[in-house]
């Protein structure tokens, strides 16, 4: 459980509320007076968030890799080996500079996305209630809170109807915990049921949450992918350790200097590891990021994109998602199916008198509707009622309700809400209702029922069940939503990323079935939100394809029984009601302008909800996915086997096979050619299904192909010594050039599943890459560098001697992945399973920059 501050504190926790009175209750603020104390205490934020690049350079060095190159260069600098100290201080620059400056880049980007999330806040203002930035809220402000709001602010309850706050994020608990007047509200609570204002007392870092976030310096943890990767890489640095013995132990028993020998094992070791695998997978982040940004999707951490490849399951919301989210008023009937304006006038006596000025962005479905109502009796010149009480619209009883006074002086509950929760709450129902509210649901409509019922005159209460009354039917408010043009599109692309789709919704499960099946959503008998429980439930849900009538806690139940089933998860959600299920997802997706607690939930940010955006974003992730890998691939064959081969050479050899400086500039070389590798075309086929790691497979490669490309080192060693009969320099020229040119011709049968790899075609910087290395190779040595770092010239028999055995190597590489991937992978790739990653409560709810 999270601690709060008044656990930090005894003193604070024992503080009693003050006690709000009328006499006492603040009559909010003038826009000169919030200007002054904004100008005083400063912008209400928790902390900024402009990142820092020197910090993001010195989180590069959690990586074991970039520390074993910083010792490396530090062994050798201090030995007097400056070449090689500069080589290693090169590589670890790159590396470190790429990978820092690729996550600085996405820091900037997610920063400036802070500023298109704001969260807003609705405040009396001048005697008037108007909605500011919460960055703007001030000590003295008077806040209004209804279902979904956020509380801005440390704030002391001044009236308060049937308020309930999920303070989870400060206590841990989560439940609702039911608050009335003099209460303090603490900020990052969310409003989940009821309504109330506030006065504001504390505000950013003076706040309990301020002073929670301000101690948490933790980072972000890993995903499944990021550990998979960091296993590996360690799994590589013990393969180095174990190739350095064996290079000490020969170095002593052909007793060649000892200091030589331990820097070539030093370099051999670095060899090993694929040092700029952090360069390459934030590269190829990065990339990802800012396509998916071009395609109006907003990534808020970076590797989200990677979790986007492994997703095979989309759990959605159907209105606005599935439909045109433009909810319209179509008409008020009675139970015979008539016009009827009296059940439209009982409909507007249940809307809030805010609901109008409360803005379009991220209301929640009843206040759409509610404006609608209100709306559609405006139009129609219906008089408002003299409303007493209300009872504000929550999830649980999915129905509001207003007392209200007659012109006769008598008094009656009338309540809106959904059709099987209103409908068998009335006594002496018409036959013909039935048959209404069923052709309704077929024909897609959604509805709400309307009752009444006559109470006492001393009646104070709007909530029918605490009244004790028996309503009677009035009639039903139709609305309609058509299905969102290219909605069927969309389900189609899904579909054919192997991702299925589930509705959830909590509206009638016939217009839920009706709509799935008429965009493409395969759907056998809809599940309903009341009778999802036992262990079979996964299943359950994927047969059903839609799960109507659930409550927001039953959204999160359906995602984590889909996740504990093997099942990677996305939700899509805009709503209050939707932040328990982003949250449990593995990737949370929700819009900009969803309410802000979904928008914080969330892991990715669509600026419009948009089904085809969320197959562009899963694409994405594969592609970024099947990129990064090749580059493990290309690290697990190239590089082990030209160490191994390193290692075994130099057990034999009256010399070292390469000097310490040339295995590292080898490195060097290669690894700036592989770094072209994000930006590679992937083949559709790779896409096709979700990206699971699989650490397993990798090995198998790496035992596959790692000795194939060391039996053509061998074959060169064989052709040196026994042919040409190369003395030391001639002997490490020729290798150098030869192993360079295979490890990085060699990734154009990598980078693909099809045989022959030519059916392929690769990107250009990546051919220009793999091309510029293989030049480089034959050129050094010819330049003034060569005889720097202990080449001899090149002859051209020797060189055409290199080009018979690169093809030779290029030809069986083919030859074996064709087998490889027919008998022994049967699949497209190495897989990545995402995993949900645990979001901090900062990051989720707190105000920022």
């Amino acid at each position: 459980m999270h601690r709060t501050a008044a656990d930090a504190d005894p003193g604070r926790a024992m503080t009693t509320p003050p006690v709000v009175t009328e006499a006492s209750r603040s009559p909010g603020l003038s826009a000169t007076d919030a200007a002054h104390r904004l100008a005083v205490d400063g912008p209400n934020v928790v902390a900024s968030s402009s990142p820092k690049l020197w910090r993001i350079v010195g989180t590069q060095f959690r990586n074991v890799v970039l520390v074993l190159l910083l010792v490396t260069a530090a062994v050798s600098g201090t030995l007097g080996q400056v070449q090689d100290a500069v080589v290693i201080l090169v590589i670890l620059a790159l590396s470190v500079g790429l990978g820092a400056w690729n996550e600085y880049r996405s820091a900037l980007v997610s920063s400036a996305m802070g500023d298109r999330l704001r969260h807003t806040a609705r405040v009396l203002r001048d005697d008037a209630w108007t909605t500011v930035d919460v960055r703007s809220v001030v000590v003295g402000d008077l806040a209004r809170l209804g279902v979904g709001s956020i509380v801005p602010a440390d704030c002391v309850v001044v009236s308060a109807t049937d308020l309930q706050c999920d303070e989870s994020v400060l206590s841990g608990e989560s439940r609702p915990v039911a608050r009335a007047t003099g209460d303090r509200v603490l900020q990052g609570a969310v409003v989940v049921a009821g309504s109330a204002e506030a006065e504001v007392r504390a505000t950013g870092a003076r706040t309990e949450f301020g002073g929670i976030a301000a101690g948490l310096r933790t980072r972000a943890p890993e995903t499944s992918f990021q550990a998979g990767l960091a296993r590996f890489s360690v799994l590589l640095v013990w393969i180095a350790v174990a190739l350095m013995l064996l290079i000490v132990v020969s170095g002593i028993a052909f007793s060649r200097p000892l200091l030589t020998t331990v820097l070539f094992a030093l370099a051999i070791a670095v060899g090993v590891t694929p040092q700029l695998l952090p360069a390459v997978v934030s590269t190829a982040l990065a990339a990802g990021a800012r396509s998916l940004k071009r395609s109006d999707v907003l990534v808020k951490r970076l590797v989200c994109v990677e979790d986007l490849g492994g997703v095979d399951v989309l759990v959605t919301d159907k209105t606005g998602t599935l439909t045109s989210g433009g909810l319209r008023f179509h008409s008020a009937i009675g139970p015979d199916g008539r016009p009827d304006p009296r059940v439209l006038a009982a409909a507007r006596a249940t809307v809030p008198d805010d609901v109008a000025a409360a803005g379009a962005a991220g209301a929640s479905v009843a206040d759409v509707l509610d404006r609608e109502v209100l709306a559609a009796a405006q139009q129609a010149g219906i008089p408002t009622m003299d409303v007493a009480a209300t009872q504000p619209f929550d999830h649980e009883h999915m129905r509001s309700s207003a007392l209200v006074e007659k012109a006769d002086g008598s008094r009656e509950i009338l309540v809106k809400g959904a059709p099987d929760v209103v409908v068998p709450n009335c006594r002496d129902v018409p036959v013909t209702a039935g048959t209404v509210l069923d052709r309704l649901r077929a024909e897609g409509h959604r509805v709400l029922a309307v009752a009444a019922a006559d109470v006492d005159h001393d009646t104070r209460t709007a909530d029918p069940d605490a009244a004790g009354v028996a309503l009677a039917l009035l009639g039903f408010v139709v609305f309609e939503d058509p299905p969102r043009p290219g909605v069927a599109d969309a389900v189609a692309a899904l579909h054919g990323l192997g991702v299925r789709i589930v509705v959830v919704t909590g509206d009638d499960p016939v217009v839920a079935e009706q709509l799935a099946r008429s965009v493409g959503i395969p759907v056998e008998v809809p599940l309903l939100g009341s009778a999802m429980s036992g262990s079979e439930l996964a299943g359950r849900v994927l047969a059903a394809g839609v799960v109507a009538r659930v409550h927001p806690a039953d959204k999160a139940v359906v995602v984590r029984a889909l996740r504990a089933s093997g099942r990677t998860v996305a939700f899509l959600g805009d709503g209050v009601n939707d932040a328990l299920a982003l949250h449990a997802a593995d990737v949370g997706i929700s819009v900009l302008s969803a309410t802000d607690v979904a928008r914080d939930a969330a892991d990715v940010v669509l600026l419009d909800k948009d089904l085809a955006a969320v197959a562009t974003a899963v694409r994405t992730g594969r592609r970024v996915f099947a990129n990064t890998l090749k580059y493990v691939m290309m690290g697990t064959s190239s590089n082990i086997g030209n160490m191994l081969s390193a290692a075994v050479a130099a057990s034999f050899l009256p010399f070292l096979p390469m000097l310490p400086a040339q295995v590292l500039l080898n490195n060097l070389v290669y690894d700036l050619g592989q770094l072209t590798i994000p930006t590679d075309r992937v083949d559709p086929e790779r896409l096709a299904a979700p990206s699971r790691w699989d650490v397993g497979a990798v090995r198998r490669f790496m035992l596959t192909f790692g000795p194939v490309s060391s039996l053509f080192d061998f074959v060169t060693f064989a052709v040196l010594l026994g042919i040409v009969h190369a003395g030391p320099d001639e002997f490490r020229t020729v290798w150098f050039v030869e192993s360079l040119i295979t490890q990085s011709l060699v990734v154009f049968v990598i980078r693909t599943n099809r045989v022959p790899s030519w059916r392929s075609r690769p990107g250009r910087w990546l051919a220009l890459g793999a091309l510029g290395s293989a030049t480089i190779a034959i050129a050094i040595p010819l330049s003034p560098l060569g005889p720097l770092v202990g080449f001899s010239s090149l002859s051209w028999p020797l060189l055409a001697t290199i080009g018979v055995i690169a093809v030779a190597y290029l030809a069986l590489a083919e030859a074996l992945k064709a087998l490889l991937f027919r008998f022994v992978f049967r699949g497209p790739s190495a897989t990545h399973h995402a995993t949900h990653h645990v979001r901090r409560a900062a990051a989720r709810f707190g105000p920022s920059r």
